[in-house]
């Protein structure tokens, strides 16, 4: 007769239902990684900044800042969440402890569909650095037809998307080596941008309060410019949950996946904030209609030359990869976290873990479908390509939301359990304060980006109502399906026999009703 020997990890997780099917294999640096890689300041630099700069000027680095404040409060209450529950899935199982499993179910969506369109449309920033280091990358066109660039950047994103769904079919040892590699790598970039710029600044720190006269373009003021300016913030600086839903995956986790969540989350900030200014520190004019126009990339270019800045916009390249993949391993465990509940439909499939690389299979291949699709909108449609993305950001925040404010009402109704000493933990009142201002600010910052502005949503012709309200009718109308969509499957939902573990009495075992999945 065998006998099962299990980690105190493995016992942990069969405390809440599961059997351990992952790879149990990364360390605290890995997962880390992870979240830092999903962030990638980077990737959203070279996307966002020129925007950004010629919406707000040197001034919109305290944008950066503030959202930066903003999102420290979910990192804090992620932390810990993640204490409590270190399992894949990070936002819908946390959710599925603290509240109703209809709440769970609609956080775990929003945040799929976030991951699912972020997946693909991280991939377009590639077109913003490849052709600039090589014409050779200029595989469809060379740039000077109507359609070049879109159809180019489809290429080279479903290119990376394909890459990045095989190396997440070989398992978490090997993505984990992948991710580790291009963190590095990115981390090394910015340190060598921030010490390359400092060396050429033509300026003090003080630019930071230089507005470029940018306050007249809004009716209130520069308070209206900043507001814009946040979308930097918000589009870069979200998922480091990620570095939680890899806790099946981690070794420790109710230790390591805390730390993961906030120094992500810290690092990125503070990298990206002095990234930010020693850029318009070193520029020759603040006032150039180019830094607004192509971006970190031709103050790269132009403050160290061609060959410095050919190196740094590799780097950059390496970034969105792991960034991209980072996106991928995300909507592969929400998927898999709740396809192994039957909260999906083709739960039996998405669940399904390959026995020799101990990965999900049928997630990736998904996100690599569904994100070409996407990709394809570009082409002829890019107006919509860029709705679409910015709703990526609502549906996070959202899923945030639900998350926080569960927290909270938990922790007021008296059903939240502190973990044992020894674990992140901020206390009872600390902790509330800190998952109400969580929610305040996350339900401010949807406001905020779902706002009908047509420089974000239809800056372009043709001109059409239905780009410019966007942000508001899209989450509408996929808040409504997901309804539709929970109804059908709310009686379905359920552990699969497959993954269910031998119930084992463990001291950290569920305590609240919905751990006893006796809600609906």
């Amino acid at each position: 007769m065998g006998t099962t020997h299990l980690s105190d990890d493995d016992r942990h997780l069969a405390s809440f239902g599961y059997k351990q099917e992952l790879n149990r294999t990364l360390g605290a640096f890995s997962t880390f990684a992870t979240g830092f890689a999903f962030i990638s300041i980077l990737t959203g630099m070279f996307l966002l900044f020129g925007f950004v700069y010629g919406s707000g000027g040197p001034a919109s680095i305290w944008a950066w800042i503030t959202a930066a404040v903003g999102q420290l409060l979910f990192a804090f209450s992620f932390a810990e969440l993640s204490v409590r529950y270190p399992l894949a899935g990070s936002v819908y199982n946390w959710t599925k402890h603290v509240a109703r499993k209809s709440v769970a179910w609609m956080a775990g969506v929003f945040m799929i569909l976030a991951l699912v369109v972020s997946s693909a449309t991280v991939g377009l920033t590639m077109q913003l650095i490849l052709p600039a280091i090589s014409p050779v990358f200029w595989i469809y066109g060379d740039g000077s037809g109507p359609l070049d660039a879109s159809i180019n950047g489809v290429i080279l994103a479903s290119i990376m998307l394909a890459m990045t769904t095989a190396i997440s079919l070989m398992g978490a040892k090997i993505r984990a080596f992948v991710n580790n590699v291009g963190v590095v790598v990115e981390l090394v970039a910015t340190v060598v941008l921030i010490v390359a710029f400092l060396l050429n600044s033509k300026r003090g720190p003080q630019v930071a309060f230089e507005t470029n006269g940018t306050e007249a373009n809004f009716s209130s003021g520069y308070f209206g410019a900043l507001l814009v300016c946040l979308l930097l913030g918000l589009l870069v600086m979200w998922g480091f949950d990620t570095a939680g839903s890899l806790g099946e995956e981690t070794i420790n986790p109710r230790k390591t996946s805390p730390r993961a969540i906030i120094r992500a989350l810290l690092a990125s900030g503070i990298f990206g904030a002095l990234l930010i200014l020693t850029a318009v520190m070193s520029v020759d004019d603040i006032k150039d209609p180019n830094i607004s126009a192509e971006g970190l990339a031709y103050v790269v270019q132009s403050v160290l030359g061609d060959t410095l800045g050919n190196m740094m916009l590799v780097c950059a390249a390496i970034a969105v990869f792991i960034c991209a993949m980072a996106n991928q391993t995300g909507a592969v465990n929400m998927m898999f976290a709740m396809a192994r509940d039957n909260a999906l439909p083709g739960s039996g499939r998405l669940s399904h873990v390959a026995a020799r690389a101990k990965t999900p299979v049928f997630p990736p291949i998904l996100v690599l479908v569904v994100g070409v699709v996407i990709l394809l909108v570009n082409i002829s449609q890019p107006q919509i390509i860029l709705v679409v993305s910015s709703n990526a950001i609502i549906f996070a925040m959202l899923s945030y939301i639900l998350v926080a404010g569960g927290f909270s009402i938990a922790r007021l109704r008296g059903r939240w359990q502190e973990p044992e000493k020894g674990y992140f933990n901020l206390g009872r009142k600390l902790g509330l304060v800190v998952s109400i201002s969580a929610v305040i600010w996350a339900v401010l910052m949807v406001i905020n980006v779902a706002w009908p502005r047509q420089e974000i949503y239809n800056p372009v012709e043709p001109f059409h109502w239905y780009l410019q309200w966007g942000g508001v009718i899209v989450p509408i109308a996929a808040t409504v399906l997901m309804v539709v969509g929970y109804l059908v499957q709310r009686k379905k939902i359920g552990i699969r026999a497959e993954h269910a573990s031998v119930p084992i009495t463990s001291p950290a075992a569920p305590t609240s009703r919905a751990d006893l999945n006796e809600v609906s």
